[in-house]
């Protein structure tokens, strides 16, 4: 326990620290109006829930995908092939940054 402790504070120090950076902060946003964007479309165009179109957003641009649920529709099953290449490599440069900042890993150039 102590050690997940630590590993969350380190975590939301370096998303702290790193709001300060330009890129970073940009990055961050991109990310949040992704999320909000697919939980938006889900919503409205799958008629889901808020908290299930956000769950389904989070699973899919984090590749766990447990099948619980998805797109029915066309145009849901459209967005969802744009919304996965577009989110995916957002939320993977972020967390390379994160993790960059929080000192888990470390770039040789």
């Amino acid at each position: 326990m102590p050690v997940f402790l630590f590993l969350l504070f380190r975590f939301f120090r370096s998303l702290w620290d790193g709001l300060k950076d330009k890129e970073f902060r940009a990055l961050f946003y991109w990310v949040m109006g992704i999320l909000i964007l697919g939980t938006w479309f889900y919503a409205r165009v799958e008629h889901w829930r808020l908290l299930d179109a956000l769950y389904f957003t989070v699973t899919t641009l984090t590749t766990v995908g447990y099948g619980d649920f998805y797109p029915k529709s066309d145009a849901g099953k459209m967005f969802t092939i744009f919304y996965i290449f577009v989110g995916i490599g957002l939320l993977s440069g972020f967390v390379i940054l994160l993790a960059e900042r929080s000192g888990l890993i470390k770039r040789n150039i």
